[in-house]
């Protein structure tokens, strides 16, 4: 089926760069010396996640228990759940890792110890990852304060904790001005977790693995030695935010929303289109970077590996988006009824608000795949 027939929005995945993206990041894990354990809030489909499997990866990580009891029944049995373990979650997740190897991410004594104690009701262990801040000052413990070595040590002891090592996340590397800074940033990311390893072993806290990683990070640094996985979820499809991070170029990008142009008045230099926040969602992008910030990139013709230089996406409500140009001319070509394909400033929430992939190849629509994005709040 051609382009042309399908509804809009429609969101779109090309297999061709999917494919290139995932050879990629496997091929430069590998030459890192690094286990890759992709982070699948990006995708929510199975069918990626057993390729990226295929292709070598050691495990999946998700963001959600919803999503770890998903991927679970279909055959993936190695998750780490890389989100901070709540209280009221502790007994879900032993669930779920009486069925699978299921690691579970701490940064507080009193879930350390509330998991402790719910695992030996039980007689259970389950995998523990303590989450460590390498700069991001989101979550995670402070590797230079007393209370991280206390929880670590804590973990190290209880009998019904399989301590897996320590797991950051330098999600300020999203911050970045340019290449060098997210070097920077990926450095960081890797001393301070090695280097606090270090202390740990010195008070006799054996540190198994550490794990780090984020796309921008993983696809710059120029070493990983003394690290041993990382956990990158944007590089299957990347998006603008990527490109202009530079860890990527445009015809890397493998998801883009097809929508189409429904309202153009005489009047006004704009066009409305039927992609909307629950389309392209309301990730500003690198607003830190944009010189004309835009809720999007616009494809321009049918080559998807070309942005247009002066259209933007100026504003997004529900379901309505407005592109607007620099200059009259810039509008040139576009009527009612004209298709436009649009690149996400965050193509994993882009992805969110979607039911299924619509995998094209060219200009073919060659196949449908689910994004499982269902959340079911059981505790």
């Amino acid at each position: 089926m051609h382009l042309d027939r399908l509804a809009t929005p429609a969101l779109l995945l090309d297999l061709d760069r999917l494919g290139k993206n995932l050879s990629r990041m496997a091929a430069r894990t590998s030459d890192l010396g690094v286990a890759l354990r992709p982070h699948i809030k990006t995708h929510k489909c199975i069918e990626i996640a057993r390729l990226q499997i295929e292709g070598g990866a050691q495990g999946l990580t998700v963001a959600t228990l919803d999503e770890a009891d998903v991927f679970a029944p279909a055959g993936f049995n190695d998750i780490t759940h890389a989100f901070p373990l709540d209280q009221g979650k502790i007994a879900r997740a032993l669930d779920t890792a009486a069925r699978i190897t299921l690691r579970v991410v701490v940064d507080s004594r009193a879930v350390v110890e509330a998991l402790e104690k719910a695992a030996a009701d039980r007689g259970q262990k389950i995998h523990v990852w303590l989450k460590v801040d390498c700069g991001y000052h989101r979550a995670g413990v402070d590797p230079s304060a007393g209370y991280a070595t206390e929880l670590a040590h804590r973990i190290h002891v209880l009998p019904h904790l399989e301590f897996d090592g320590l797991l950051t996340h330098a999600g300020h590397a999203y911050k970045a001005s340019t290449t060098a800074d997210v070097l920077g940033i990926a450095r960081q990311e890797r001393d301070v977790l090695v280097e606090f390893a270090r202390d740990l072993e010195r008070v006799e806290v054996p540190i198994r693995a550490i794990s780090v990683g984020s796309t921008p990070t993983v696809s710059v640094v120029d070493h990983l030695e003394g690290v041993q996985e990382v956990r990158p979820g944007n590089y299957v499809f990347y998006d603008r935010t990527q490109v202009m991070l530079g860890s990527c170029k445009i015809d890397d990008c493998a998801v883009t929303v097809l929508a189409t142009v429904v309202s153009m008045q005489p009047n006004r230099r704009q066009a409305v289109m039927d992609a909307g926040a629950l389309a392209l969602s309301h990730d500003p992008g690198p607003v830190h970077l944009d010189q004309a910030p835009s809720k999007g990139a616009i494809v321009t013709g049918t080559d998807p590996s070309v942005l247009h230089p002066h259209l933007r996406i100026t504003s997004l409500s529900q379901e309505h988006g407005i592109l607007e140009g620099d200059r009259p001319e810039d509008l040139a070509g576009l009527e009612v009824g004209s298709r436009v394909r649009l690149l996400p400033n965050h193509s994993c929430l882009a992805v969110a608000l979607f039911d299924e992939y619509q995998l094209v190849v060219g200009e073919q629509v060659v196949d449908q795949w689910s994004i499982q994005r269902s959340r079911s709040y059981r505790s």
